[in-house]
């Protein structure tokens, strides 16, 4: 495994930041690799496939810089403490010198067996080149979706920041990354990769995207700062258009609460619905009171978190409006039967002993059923 040694004083300043070039970055290693989000890469991949067939020169680099389990430092360096416009976050890297990219990209190809750099390569500046295609990346792909994704990544800063105050680092990282977690002793494990340890001091970033898996970003230049980027909460990262609502689901409840209903499943916070809908905190609160009273939902509290989920009746409306070949509809019934199932293994033990205890309860009788059938109660989660 792969881990960090972190001093006192560089966790105590860790901070979450967003930072647009991260987010073009994670949507470039996508297109690249071709795997993850299939929405997206078939969105936007023939785009990119056809930018990057009248640049042999950027495809070479590319081919270089990321390898197998690793990514060139000079490619994504880790940006200032607090979010810089995308025009500066790009332009550090169009600055980067030739003979440290070159170094950086010699690196990577030793610590992942490849073979050594091409000749044609050292003749290219790789800054410049790997600087344009994220202008490219960011005008054609981000930017115009800008606003919601960064909703989101605010939405999973909030989330983050709570877990760090309601249970510490080890709970903001228990889930942020796979492979990645606390060790105890100021030892953060950051993959599962045999690569050698890392002290850090200084600035420590966590900087989430709504597109791809994550890195971990330094410069060999300057250990003063290094940044875990990883991907938002997953209820939150929803890269392509979200799903409509019915249209008689619409038609009945009105096209924001039909929304804010199907967005319920599966169980969200308020904080989770804006960064979706990208309504106001109010006009959501609203809505959510018109289908509470409704009793359409439900709202559960567990000390400052809250979570709203659909109640029976709820369930029943969306699935009575959707048509029989609806996907979502599928992905419903799938998810409830496991659901039952999980439920009734786990309850299995206690039935049995209720069941000597009071005499025994027939199988197939309705009582039996009705424990086999029973769903749990909704988790809490963030606000």
């Amino acid at each position: 495994m792969t881990w960090w040694q972190i001093d006192t004083e560089t966790l105590a300043g860790a901070r979450f930041v967003i930072s647009p070039v991260a987010e073009a970055t994670g949507a470039l290693l996508r297109l690249h690799k071709r795997d993850g989000d299939r929405a997206f890469v078939d969105a936007h991949g023939p785009a990119y496939r056809r930018w990057i067939a009248r640049r042999p020169d950027v495809k070479l680099v590319l081919a270089a810089s990321l390898r197998p389990g690793w990514l060139a430092d000079f490619l994504a360096p880790p940006q200032a403490v607090t979010e810089r416009p995308i025009d500066e976050e790009i332009d550090r890297i169009r600055r980067t010198p030739d003979a440290y990219a070159h170094a950086d990209i010699a690196r990577a190809l030793t610590l992942t067996g490849g073979p050594p750099a091409p000749e044609v390569l050292g003749t290219l500046s790789p800054g410049p080149l790997i600087a344009e295609l994220l202008e490219w990346v960011w005008e054609t792909i981000i930017a115009p979706d800008w606003p919601r994704r960064r909703r989101i990544l605010e939405a999973d800063m909030v989330a983050r920041t709570r877990q760090l105050t309601q249970g510490g680092w080890v709970a903001a990282l228990a889930d942020l990354k796979a492979d990645m977690r606390w060790l105890g002793n100021g030892r953060l494990q950051i993959n599962a990769a045999r690569y050698p340890p890392r002290e850090v001091s200084g600035a420590l970033l966590f900087v989430p995207i709504s597109v791809g898996r994550g890195w971990v970003a330094g410069d060999e230049r300057d250990r003063g700062c290094q940044a875990i980027i990883y991907p938002a909460s997953a209820p939150l990262a929803q890269t392509g258009p979200s799903r409509p609502a019915p249209d008689a689901l619409a038609r009945l409840l009105g096209p924001v609460r039909a929304r804010l209903l199907v967005l319920l499943d599966p169980p969200k916070s308020t904080t989770q619905l804006v960064a979706l809908t990208g309504l106001a905190l109010g006009s959501i609160g609203r809505h959510l009171a018109v289908l509470l009273d409704a009793g359409l939902v439900l709202r559960r509290r567990a000390g400052r978190s809250v979570l709203y989920s659909l109640t029976a009746a709820g369930r029943t409306l969306i699935t009575a409006a959707r048509p029989a070949d609806d996907p979502d509809l599928r992905a419903g019934a799938v998810r409830q039967a496991t659901t039952r199932s999980a439920v009734s293994l786990r309850a299995a033990p206690a039935s049995r002993a209720r069941s000597r205890a009071a005499g025994g309860v027939a199988p197939g009788s309705a009582a039996a059923s009705a424990a086999a059938t029973a769903e749990p109660l909704p988790e809490p989660g963030d606000d």
